[in-house]
């Protein structure tokens, strides 16, 4: 299915795990900023709002982290089945520049494009 040659597979497939384990890593390392802030804490009314401001900013990266993370699992399985490097719309090739940009990439240029015009 992909055109990509040996060499650009393996390189991408490198990517895909160095960023699934970055990724792991950083939501193990933010955990403890994204549980709630305790009221009982004797701090200032700003201090608190501060720590508030804090944990709605880990818990935003740690939900997109959470995507791109499920995403990258899904381009390893598409990996694993020879499947990856294709549009998983349209079937064409992706290429090999978005995929070195954003190896998770499911989709192509067009189709991808095609769904934010319709979210919009």
């Amino acid at each position: 299915m992909s055109e990509l040659s040996q060499q650009q597979l393996t390189e991408l497939h490198q990517a895909l795990l160095n960023l699934r384990e970055e990724l792991r890593t950083m939501l193990q390392n933010s955990s403890d900023g994204a549980q709630p802030i305790s009221l009982d804490e004797p701090i200032g009314r700003l201090s608190r709002m501060d720590a508030m401001q804090q944990q709605s900013m880990i818990q935003a990266n740690r939900r997109t982290a959470q995507t791109r993370l499920t995403r990258i699992e899904a381009a390893l399985r598409r990996h694993a089945n020879g499947e990856y490097g294709g549009c998983v719309e349209c079937e064409e090739e992706i290429g090999y520049a978005r995929l070195k940009a954003q190896p998770e990439a499911p989709f192509c240029i067009d189709c991808q494009s095609s769904k934010e015009n319709k979210s919009s």
